[in-house]
């Protein structure tokens, strides 16, 4: 692995690169979050084919901190990508995103119109506020009761306390990661979410969004995204299946997986079946 920094006008961005020299189309890995960091685990091992980039968001992981919050935002980050593609010379790419960052790379296409996407892969997309919000608040209404009146004691009192954030943790077990313990990558992960970038674009909790990405739909616009999409999610994830189909039709050239007894950090759960999923996409002659 061989990791640098790319200048750009707000801050210092960290990359590394895996397989430097392999012959194959280069794979870019954007992160969710936000604010959360680049995680190497599972897709590096694309690296036995392709050059595979991963790289930290401002504000995230070994990145520069911004000293304007003005700086975090979906035109910034979309910025920061195409500056990313520029200094790393990725005039040919495959653009591989998870949650938010499916959603940053989406917007990406739509905004920038950029040549030279070979395809995406988007893994548990988050591409539109509304679908997320239904299917969160559909998951919600799953719990138990007791569970539901902290949540909402919570929203109204504004106090996302111990009690509040255990409820939380109960949900990402649910939905984020449904395996236990959590591995220790993972764990080691959330540690160190930069909660100044996500409270801005979200909000306090998963539940709830007071942020930037309040108007974020991109849903209207995918079918302008004309590349090959690969849609993957967990059949116990944040995201409902049935929304990822919705994109999935909503794409003029996509195909889906849902794998199984996983969540929305699927391709952790299940790496071997998600590694096939992926190969399989990868040895299309795009």
């Amino acid at each position: 692995m061989l990791e640098g920094f790319v200048e750009t006008k707000a801050g210092r961005i960290w990359y590394s690169v895996y397989g430097e020299h392999q012959i194959g189309t280069p794979l870019l890995v954007v992160h969710g979050g936000p604010g959360f960091l680049s995680m190497p685990q599972v897709i590096s091992e694309f690296a036995d084919e392709r050059p595979v980039y991963f790289y930290d968001q401002l504000g995230s992981g070994k990145s520069d901190r911004t000293k304007s919050l003005d700086d975090y935002s979906v035109d910034g980050f979309v910025q920061e990508l195409e500056d990313i593609r520029t200094a790393l010379k990725l005039s040919k790419v495959i653009l591989m995103g998870f949650s938010w960052g499916a959603g940053l790379v989406s917007a990406y296409m739509l905004d920038k119109n950029p040549t030279g996407v070979a395809a995406l892969i988007l893994s548990s997309p988050y591409l539109s506020t509304p679908l997320w919000v239904k299917d969160t608040d559909e998951l919600i209404s799953r719990m138990p009761e007791d569970r539901i009146n902290i949540i909402e004691k919570g929203r109204k009192d504004k106090d996302y306390g111990e009690e509040y954030q255990n409820v939380v943790f109960e949900y990402y077990r649910r939905h984020l990661y449904c395996s236990w313990p959590f591995p220790n990558e993972l764990m080691e992960a959330f540690h160190q979410l930069n909660q100044d970038v996500y409270g801005l674009m979200w909000g306090p909790s998963e539940f709830e969004l007071t942020g930037k990405l309040a108007d974020f739909d991109l849903y209207p616009n995918l079918n302008k995204i004309s590349v090959p999409v690969l849609l993957t999610c967990g059949d116990r994830d944040e995201l409902d299946v049935s929304t990822l189909k919705t994109y999935q039709m909503t794409f003029p050239v996509a195909q889906m997986a849902v794998l199984p007894n996983s969540g929305h950090m699927h391709h952790l759960e299940q790496p071997e079946v998600y590694k096939e999923i992926v190969r399989r996409f990868l040895a299309t002659d795009f």
